[in-house]
């Protein structure tokens, strides 16, 4: 399932990113450990509590756009994923930050892309076809859909695990 490593795995994302790279060159060198996917939201504290204290405050807008730019996901299908109605959306941009609960649920959305980045070596591409793709082992549901809960995205990481590990699913 994972693509080889010499597929070019910085140049499979647009360029010019720094949050990409920075997830791309863990991925690639194995320092996977922390909170390392919160880099898509354009964080850079990946200890647990540190990553805690900003989402009790409460993530900035900033996060969500930075989501959004570096996994191509359009914008209404993270608002769907987090559980944020349009018009709520609107005030979060207008006001600037997300509340806790809203900022947990982007910092899962982002642990869910970077895990599926690590399956597929840093491709981002790959990763977002997958996750936006109904998967047999899923019972044919879309991982991306699927992981709106944190038992269902429990189960997607379920089964990145057993694909990199080559478990039949």
């Amino acid at each position: 399932m994972a693509r080889p490593a010499e597929a070019g795995v910085l140049g499979s994302l647009p360029p010019g990113t720094a949050d990409l790279h920075e997830i791309q060159s863990r991925i690639k060198s194995g320092r996977t450990e922390g909170h390392f996917y919160v880099a898509l939201l354009g964080l850079r504290a990946y200890g647990p509590l540190a990553l805690d204290r900003q989402v009790r405050k409460g993530l900035g807008y900033s996060a969500f756009a930075r989501f959004q730019r570096n996994t191509g996901i359009p914008a209404s299908a993270i608002a769907e994923l987090i559980q944020v109605p349009a018009r709520t959306l609107t005030r979060r941009k207008s006001e600037g930050r997300f509340a806790p609960e809203e900022s947990d649920r982007l910092v899962r959305a982002s642990r869910v892309f970077g895990r599926a980045m690590e399956l597929f070596e840093g491709d981002g591409s790959a990763a977002r076809a997958w996750l936006t793709a109904p998967q047999p082992a899923l019972g044919g549901l879309v991982p991306l859909a699927l992981a709106g809960t944190e038992v269902g995205a429990g189960e997607v990481d379920s089964l990145i695990g057993r694909l990199e590990h080559g478990i039949p699913s």
